[in-house]
């Protein structure tokens, strides 16, 4: 096992070879990053993010599906779009279990909250004395998600049922996170990074625990925090920065 100072050297090499705009090509942050207005760069992500679940080339396969029933211009669809236009989705495939009926529901969400928000940023600040974004997220599901039952309430995962949470960490890292390599966009300039976790899945939960960051066996919300306490050691300005490097070693398999 590494010592910790061995290990932040360690980290923080690969942090930085993985976070080059390289990582754009073939990740689905590729998405957002067609665009330059801040609109469409939060709902093409969020999009994104939440179909990202398996083969990263079959997520970006499907979220440009999604884009091209969208114009290529998802804030403007978002704003403008006919019932007619709605119907013609419902019954599209789209991504796995995500299907054309969640996919209408997350436009009009999404009509709904622009119309009383400039930014997806206001339903995601974090207050004292809070240290991360478990809260945060919870408080967007409420507003996001409305009080009536959907199907697609299972697409916005929630810490208080102990979820990772995975999707919408990453989001948030995309927006969040001050990259000066250009792969996070960094726009929304309200949130402190500081507050961002690692996106916990199945690479990142195995290599974190190879490397003795964590202990517990499950991917979930208390993992995430007990990843929190160690990355921040590290870097508590910029934690995010690691998920490259978690990321990177275990799509590379460099330890096993």
């Amino acid at each position: 096992m590494l010592k910790f100072e061995e290990l932040k050297i360690f980290l923080d090499e690969k942090a930085d070879q993985y976070n080059h705009p390289e990582f754009i090509e073939n990740d689905p942050i590729r998405i957002p990053h067609r665009f330059s207005l801040q609109q469409d760069i939060e709902i093409a992500g969020f999009l994104a993010a939440t179909i990202s679940w398996g083969n990263r080339k079959a997520i970006i396969k499907s979220a440009d599906k999604m884009l091209e029933v969208m114009g290529n211009s998802p804030y403007d669809f978002v704003l403008n779009h006919s019932e007619k236009d709605l119907k013609e989705i419902q019954d599209k495939s789209i991504h796995r279990t995500f299907n054309g009926e969640d996919f209408v529901f997350f436009i009009n969400q999404f009509k709904r909250i622009y119309s009383q928000h400039e930014s997806l940023e206001d339903l995601f600040t974090v207050h004292n004395p809070e240290t991360n974004f478990g809260h945060a997220i919870e408080r967007f599901r409420a507003q996001f998600l409305g009080t009536e039952k959907h199907r697609s309430h299972k697409h916005v995962s929630s810490p208080y049922k102990n979820s990772s949470t995975k999707r919408i960490i990453m989001f948030l890292r995309w927006m969040v996170r001050k990259d000066k390599r250009g792969v996070d966009f960094g726009i929304w300039e309200n949130i402190d990074p500081k507050y961002l976790s690692i996106p916990l899945d199945v690479h990142t939960g195995n290599i974190s625990r190879k490397l003795g960051l964590i202990s517990r066996t499950q991917n979930d919300w208390k993992t995430v925090e007990e990843l929190d306490l160690i990355i921040r050691t590290f870097d508590d300005k910029d934690p995010a920065k690691y998920d490259f490097a978690l990321f990177g070693l275990g799509v590379t398999k460099e330890l096993l």
